[in-house]
């Protein structure tokens, strides 16, 4: 058993594809490295495993039947039972991700992620549980919509994802086998090379998400935006946070994220709540709001705002 264990976590509701997936990786013998290989399900659906199909060798299946049976002491012995190099987790849909997180023994990693979802149900899903078609695109790197057919529009998907992240390939996978990777360009709704970068009320949520993701682009450029300023003990001298309440997938999720903006002297006249639109540069620096390194808007330009029509700001 190598020191680390390599973990690939496959999501998605029950018969979305995960399974036959999984089944399908095993029965290549390509994938034959002569690691140990441990198969945690914690869903069964009407598809099962027929390990007499495997090429590779040395694989375990084990079944976690509740939520309840997710805890470190459990993987941790599951995982010394069957001394395992590696880890593929059909993980259960209903369960959130961070109760895996939470789980994970600390010699565990997570070296990929993908997400199935069966493309006559998906829409009706995220209408109806929202949170949970959220928390199983947020991170992957993949998105397959399996059993696609012909008469479906790929943007009314796509647009469900990259709502959540522009990060994960999205592909389309026919009945038949037929596979298509999405290619429906997704341009950001401001000019990222523009000498100031202006974004709307209504793009907050995208803009803050984008610098998130993609940091490097914005070092150096000049943004402005309006905001909900934050102070408190916890932002030091010259500086206060300016940022919106987002909602990221239900009214549950609604969190308040800022920047920190160097502003001087002018900080000390600003009260928590106030609506203040700011010019300045983005750097990266540490400061002691994010406890690391982050982005720091160097104050231009700093003053009072009428708050938007829509205070909370979403990806829509």
């Amino acid at each position: 058993m190598s020191e680390e264990i390599s973990v690939y976590m496959f999501l998605g509701f029950l018969e979305s594809g995960k399974t036959k997936f999984i089944q399908e990786t095993l029965e290549d013998p390509r994938m034959e490295s002569g690691e140990k290989t441990m198969v945690l399900v914690c869903e069964e659906g009407e598809e099962e495993y027929d390990p007499h199909l495997f090429k590779v060798k040395n694989v375990a299946v084990e079944y976690l039947g509740s939520e309840n049976e997710l805890t470190q002491e459990n993987l941790t012995a599951l995982a010394e039972k069957h001394q395992c190099d590696r880890v593929l987790v059909e993980y259960n849909g209903t369960w959130l991700l961070q109760a895996f997180f939470d789980a994970m023994p600390e010699d565990w990693v997570i070296n990929q992620m993908m997400t199935f979802f069966d493309s006559a149900t998906f829409l009706n899903y995220n209408r109806n549980m929202r949170q949970l078609v959220y928390d199983k695109i947020q991170l992957t790197q993949m998105v397959v919509f399996n059993r696609f057919k012909g008469g479906y529009d790929k943007m009314e998907f796509h647009k469900v994802v990259r709502a959540v992240s522009r990060r994960p390939d999205i592909v389309y996978e026919y009945i038949g086998g037929k596979a298509e990777f999405d290619d429906i360009e997704d341009p950001l709704p401001f000019d990222v090379n523009a000498p100031v970068i202006e974004i709307e009320d209504h793009d907050f949520a995208l803009f803050y998400r984008d610098v998130a993701e993609k940091l490097d682009t914005y070092i150096g450029k000049t943004v402005r935006f309006k905001g909900m300023a934050a102070v408190n003990k916890k932002v030091p001298a010259g500086y206060i946070v300016l940022g919106r309440y987002i909602m990221t997938c239900c009214e549950a999720d609604i969190a308040y994220d800022g920047f920190a903006v160097k502003c001087g002297k002018q900080a000390a006249e600003v009260k928590t709540r106030d609506w203040l639109t700011v010019t300045g540069k983005i750097m990266y620096e540490y400061n002691s709001v994010y406890r690391s390194k982050g982005p720091v808007l160097i104050a231009e330009k700093l003053e009072p705002a009428e708050k938007p029509e829509q205070e909370v700001a979403t990806f829509y």
